[in-house]
């Protein structure tokens, strides 16, 4: 008896889960342009005069509002740069507020005491922050890890110390160093010229991203990607980690120092409270509330962080906090509690800081997308 055998079938290809699955919808057509966006909507702000009560003093265009958007720029690109070592290639420096600090004092020092144009003071401040992150990534890469954090806060402390107790009178130890604005260009100086550091600010901030992309998307920034994951691979490969590090971190010392000239010309001088520890801190608290590793996480993480820093102080003391019981009126009242208690519910909630809003309400919604 001949056996029939009946025709293969072929079967379906397996079901590929939604999360999976390329987003091939709107969102993911328009995600690509929103970073034109964002700079055509900075760059149109200073032509606002819109007023957003409860938000901005006052409005957009106010010399107020705009030196408080310009800080917010100049700390947005200043986590960016801290990212290139925390969050790109995995060091945990302490002390990279002293680069900044360089920035910021070595500006006002060559301006104020030397009587140096701007331009030759910036370029000489840059240059020499970025030698001095050299000269010190040099010696602290010699160690890894919590060593290397701890040899980090060292120099940063020793460089705070240095400027509270008057260095070589140049500093103005605790009363800080006001610079002076008579050998600054015309165009920078006074409240209406506001605007203009406000375009310095954004410059800096646009700078500082273009670099930190190119790098990270270029072989080197494989490299230290590779750092982050396992340093041992990178030097089973035949490359030399130690140079690669002091690459990211000499890179990131030297862009700290450019902002650090920036928030110079910004805040009109220098004070002490730039050199100590805390801003470190406060740069690696931007870096995880944006999402460290991410494109546009320390960004956004450096910008809403010195906003709600300069705002939570007049939400403190307004007439809303103190009508409330005292019970809640007092622990209010403190912008670091505030703060403390945002950074907290967003690193429970948002493990991966503000980069990963977006990815997780996708996932929700195709979640809860009814399935056919």
């Amino acid at each position: 008896m001949t056996e029939v055998k009946s025709p293969e079938v072929p079967a379906p290809p397996a079901a590929v889960p939604a999360e999976l699955t390329p987003d091939t919808g709107r969102w993911h057509r328009v995600r690509p342009f929103l970073p034109l966006v964002a700079l055509v909507v900075a760059l149109i702000l200073p032509y606002s005069t819109v007023h957003l009560p409860g938000i901005f003093e006052g409005p957009l265009n106010s010399p107020g509002t705009l030196q408080l958007l310009a800080v917010c720029l100049v700390f947005g690109g200043l986590a960016a740069g801290y990212d290139l070592l925390f969050g790109r290639t995995g060091m945990l420096s302490f002390g990279h507020a002293l680069y900044f600090a360089a920035g910021v004092y070595g500006t006002d020092i060559l301006v104020t005491k030397a009587g140096l144009p701007l331009w030759q003071a910036a370029l000489l401040t840059i240059t020499g922050g970025t030698i001095l992150a050299a000269l010190l990534g040099a010696v602290a890469l010699r160690t890894v890890g919590i060593a290397f954090a701890m040899v980090t806060l060292a120099f940063a402390q020793v460089g705070a110390i240095l400027v509270a107790r008057d260095f070589g009178g140049l500093t103005g130890g605790e009363e800080g160093l006001p610079l002076d604005v008579s050998g600054l260009p015309p165009a920078l100086v006074g409240v209406a010229n506001t605007v203009n550091l406000y375009w310095l600010a954004l410059a800096y901030l646009v700078v500082v991203i273009f670099v930190v992309h190119r790098v990270s998307g270029s072989p080197t920034g494989r490299v230290l990607a590779g750092l982050r994951d396992d340093e041992r691979r990178i030097g089973v490969l035949g490359l030399d980690p130690y140079r690669f590090k002091l690459v990211a971190f000499t890179l990131a010392g030297g862009l700290a120092a450019a902002g650090g000239v920036v928030y110079c010309l910004i805040v009109g001088g220098a004070s002490p409270h730039i050199t100590s520890s805390e801003l470190t801190l406060s740069l690696l608290v931007m870096v995880v509330l944006g999402g460290p590793g991410t494109r546009w996480g320390p960004v956004l993480g450096g910008i809403l962080y010195m906003y709600l820093d300069h705002r939570l102080v007049a939400f403190g003391t307004s007439d809303a906090v103190d009508a409330l019981p005292a019970i809640l009126s007092r622990p209010l009242s403190q912008p670091l509690f505030v703060l403390g208690t945002v950074f907290i519910l967003a690193v429970y909630f948002f493990p991966g800081g503000l980069a990963s809003l977006a990815p997780r309400l996708t996932h929700l919604r195709n979640t809860l997308r009814p399935r056919p």
